[in-house]
């Protein structure tokens, strides 16, 4: 990684690292690691060339940890269940790459040339481990209050104010069979049943159809019907009709200008 490289990316996360080594590894993909080792002759030692997958796995951990510890003082109020479900979203690929592009972390990557020629930088999985192994090499550059700044700053307080312009319970539902089943027992109902009632389309392109069915004094009260490339698909599509359907009787319980509880993820 050259030097004005990385003056670059420490530029764009505000952090110029003590030890320069740290963030070159926590850029460096395994494929360039293993082909600086290949190319290196018989009998000298050469550099050391670790790449950023122990790195990765620490960063996984920290960012998991200073999630958790933000969200208990930010929704002191929030069930453990709802809790997990946010930290979920917060530390998920489909989060985090936001963060990464951000820093355009793909142009600063170090791969080998294979995995140049197919695309390495614009890969999500890659971008994401990345970030992961750069908060690990800021922990073991400086410590967890620099990563926790950084961590808040960068990926967790731009999504927590932009969830919270956009959608109505502060966070999005991402297992709708989780949070279907959290309704109907808030409602009294009896658990969810879900039944494939249809395949259709070729073996490699089939589209599943499945019915999430709520019961209530003993008899179908409601069927969800969902549609997916998968069974798993078509239940999340499902749940998430059935979960419409007891949010508006909810609703219509509640007295106009009387407010919910505290709001969750399965409100």
């Amino acid at each position: 990684m050259k030097a004005h490289d990385m003056a670059l990316l420490e530029a764009d996360i505000q952090y110029s690292f003590r030890s320069p080594e740290l963030l070159r590894q926590a850029l460096t993909h395994s494929s360039h690691a293993r082909e600086q080792e290949s190319q290196q002759s018989e009998g000298k030692t050469g550099i050391a060339n670790g790449d950023n997958e122990q790195l990765e796995f620490m960063g996984d951990a920290i960012l998991g940890f200073i999630t958790s510890e933000a969200l208990l003082t930010r929704f002191p109020e929030f069930r453990e269940g709802q809790l997990s479900k946010l930290r979920a979203h917060l530390v998920s690929e489909k989060h985090l790459i936001r963060a990464a592009k951000q820093l355009h972390l793909g142009r600063y990557l170090r791969l080998g040339k294979g995995e140049e020629k197919s695309g390495g930088r614009s890969k999500t999985a890659l971008q994401v481990d990345a970030l992961e192994a750069l908060l690990a090499a800021m922990y073991l550059d400086s410590g967890i209050e620099r990563v926790r700044e950084f961590v808040l700053q960068v990926i967790l307080e731009p999504e927590l104010k932009r969830l919270k312009r956009q959608t109505k319970d502060g966070f999005p539902i991402t297992d709708y069979k989780s949070a279907l089943q959290e309704k109907a027992h808030r409602m009294s109902r009896s658990q969810p049943t879900y039944v494939l009632v249809k395949e259709a389309g070729p073996e490699h392109n089939k589209i599943f159809t499945v019915e999430a069915c709520i019961h209530g004094h003993g008899e179908v009260e409601y069927v969800g019907r969902g549609q997916g490339p998968t069974k798993k698909k078509a239940e999340q599509d499902a749940a998430k009709d059935a979960r419409g359907y007891l949010s508006s009787i909810d609703e219509r319980k509640t007295p106009k200008g009387r407010k919910k509880g505290s709001s969750g993820a399965g409100e």
